[in-house]
């Protein structure tokens, strides 16, 4: 008898269900109800402007641009000579007098793993580093030594 109840009352809620199912099917060649999707905000951040020489400002200033510049040059050729950085950098508008740079060869005429150049700026040094031994381009923004110098050792003439 309690199976024949709990037949009975399954077999109602299952009647109940499909008639209730049928009154709310969508008829037959009716397109299906679409709800309208939220509106998706567009990004309204504008890029950020390319940086620019600032000669009035210190070195931290700058480096963002000295960077620009050098990266530049890196993506354009990975490996890179002194040479390179140095014409860049005075294309930029830094000023050549004020430059030192490193040789691309060692003493025995093996390229260097790594070179550095460095502008003297506003009484601080821009330093950039790029080769292999140092996994790529590096910079930095140090004080100018004793010496009035930016680089540690010797340097190459900048004669071109």
């Amino acid at each position: 008898m309690r199976f024949g109840r709990c037949g009975s009352a399954l077999l109602l809620g299952l009647t109940v269900s499909m008639s209730l199912a049928a009154c709310t099917a969508v008829p037959a060649g009716t397109p299906p109800a679409t709800v309208p999707a939220a509106a998706t905000p567009t990004p309204s951040a504008t890029p950020a402007p390319a940086p620019v020489l600032q000669p009035e400002k210190d070195a931290t200033a700058n480096l963002a641009y000295f960077d620009s510049v050098a990266t530049a040059v890196v993506a354009a050729d990975g490996a890179a000579g002194g040479q390179a950085f140095v014409d860049a950098l005075v294309a930029a508008g830094f000023d050549k007098a004020q430059m030192e740079v490193t040789f691309d060869e060692t003493n025995v005429d093996l390229a260097a793993d790594s070179i550095q150049f460095s502008v003297r700026f506003n009484g601080q040094c821009l330093i950039g580093q790029n080769g292999p031994a140092t996994g790529g381009y590096h910079s930095a923004v140090t004080a100018i030594l004793a010496s009035g110098t930016c680089l540690v050792g010797a340097t190459r003439q900048i004669d071109w």
